[in-house]
């Protein structure tokens, strides 16, 4: 093992940051938590400079009861901003911010609907999926480096590091996209039980979402989202324990009544 590997090594296995998710999955996340927060809040403030804010009274009504609901259930100070964008949207950002898009409110039907979203957004911010994510990039970056010590500086060596970085886009970037998905759907459904919302109207809402996408959406193996009927059958699969959540908030008097 030459020199440039003893000091790559060593600096790599500095890097390496085990924490757990909600849903008890070890996780790679050695970013500072502040920076992503601080990263959070910055493109949160950007996003309300460059996109129109939307002004509708009984709209933002809705939109922050339920997310004032969910929050309650995780603490702190969550802003919460309704964009005026047509698109089936909506987000949350480290640093407790959350947007969600005009064309989601209005697709919902009601509380439990949005709820299942808002519930899933936050679901990633709790399971330092973004932290994640970039520890994930970081980690490819330098698995780069050191493949491009070890491998001979030739025409083909070159070629093998192309091949490793469409392995690192596909073998490991995506595929952890999409369990970040899937992550967030059961941490969203368990959210919004424990907050009273019905969770069984997640399976109605990604109904919805289907059929408003019309085929539009890309074959799940290239995707960074489950298709909508994994998702669907996953939700289903964890619906009897998130069903028991709901039926105890309930007796303990949670029952949210955001009118849309």
């Amino acid at each position: 093992m030459n020199n440039k590997m003893l000091f790559v090594l060593p600096c790599l296995m500095m890097l390496v940051a085990c924490s757990t998710t909600p849903t008890g999955r070890s996780q790679l996340a050695f970013m500072p938590d502040s920076q992503l927060n601080a990263m959070g809040l910055q493109a949160f403030d950007d996003l309300k400079k460059e996109k129109p804010i939307n002004k509708d009274a009984k709209e933002n009504q809705f939109v922050r009861c339920v997310a004032d609901v969910l929050t309650r259930e995780v603490g702190g100070q969550w802003e919460v901003v309704v964009f005026e964008d047509k698109s089936l949207n909506a987000f949350a950002l480290p640093g407790s911010k959350i947007g969600v898009h005009t064309g989601l409110a209005e697709l919902v039907d009601n509380q439990d609907q949005l709820a299942a979203v808002i519930g899933h957004e936050i679901g990633h911010v709790l399971a330092r999926h973004s932290n994640e994510r970039m520890s994930q990039k970081v980690g490819a970056q330098v698995g780069m480096s050191i493949a491009s010590i070890v491998a001979p500086q030739t025409a083909a060596g070159q070629a093998a590091l192309g091949l490793l970085g469409v392995g690192a886009q596909y073998g490991v970037i995506m595929p952890f996209s999409r369990l970040h998905e899937s992550e967030a759907d059961i941490i969203g459904l368990d959210l919004m039980a424990k907050a009273g919302f019905n969770p069984s109207e997640s399976v109605t809402l990604w109904q919805k979402m289907s059929q408003a996408s019309q085929g539009a959406q890309p074959a799940e193996f290239l995707s960074t989202h489950p298709s909508h009927e994994t998702r669907i059958e996953e939700l289903r699969d964890h619906m009897p324990k998130s069903m028991e959540l709901m039926r105890q908030a309930n007796a303990a008097g949670k029952k949210p009544n955001c009118k849309k």
